[in-house]
């Protein structure tokens, strides 16, 4: 059971709530604003009252995406966050959206499906590791790269420090680990046409006169 712990714990360091933020802090329940999805209708109204309607404050679990050497040397004003899903809340929608599309949502798709996140192959999405035996806990968490938030450095670092609430933070390499993730993300470049796949088609050619040698054997 200790040595479980420790492979866990590895993974986090727990934070007092007036450390300076850096990138790999989790913060639960993060005071964001989104925009409301509906299309905004401007009337005869003034815009700028129209626009602060269309505002929907929400709160969210995130992790820090800004790199920490720009927040460490006070290079930005404002903080880039991304959702922070825990793995239950994340396998139910996942489940829905199965069921939606007509599919089984069974548990070897659900660890199938856990895999390519932790390998690296469904790439809006990182799996973070669990953390069960110090002071703070949490489940394996999903980070959606999908959605993206900026908050003002100033105004979250004060909020933090009044709630009063610890928080973990991911060590190096982890924090690293994450941060080329969201990298690969926003890199990938889709090419109009692809590499021609030779190879299949050698293989396909070597089957094919397999086959045809083969006939020419059977017994007429």
């Amino acid at each position: 059971m200790m040595q479980e712990e420790k492979k866990t714990e590895v993974w986090y360091e727990v934070v007092e709530p007036d450390t300076s933020l850096t990138q790999g802090d989790i913060i639960l329940l993060c005071p964001l604003i989104g925009w409301n999805a509906a299309s905004l209708q401007l009337g005869g109204s003034e815009e700028s009252a129209a626009l602060k309607a269309a505002i929907n404050p929400f709160t969210d679990d995130v992790v820090v995406m800004t790199q920490a050497c720009d927040l460490e040397n006070n290079k930005v004003s404002s903080v880039v966050l991304c959702p922070c899903i825990s793995l239950t809340e994340f396998r139910r929608t996942w489940e829905e959206d199965m069921r939606q599309r007509g599919h089984n949502p069974s548990p070897k798709a659900w660890r199938a499906v856990c895999e390519d996140i932790t390998n690296g192959f469904i790439w809006n999405f990182s799996m973070l590791n669990s953390c069960d035996g110090g002071e703070l806990t949490t489940e394996h968490r999903i980070v959606d790269f999908h959605e993206i938030f900026t908050v003002p450095r100033e105004f979250l670092e004060s909020f933090l420090k009044q709630r009063g609430q610890r928080r973990l933070r991911l060590r190096p390499p982890y924090r690293e680990h994450l941060s080329q993730a969201f990298a690969r993300f926003f890199m990938r470049v889709g090419l109009p046409s692809p590499v021609e796949q030779v190879w299949e088609k050698e293989t396909v050619a070597k089957i094919q006169s397999f086959s045809s040698v083969n006939d020419e054997n059977l017994p007429r």
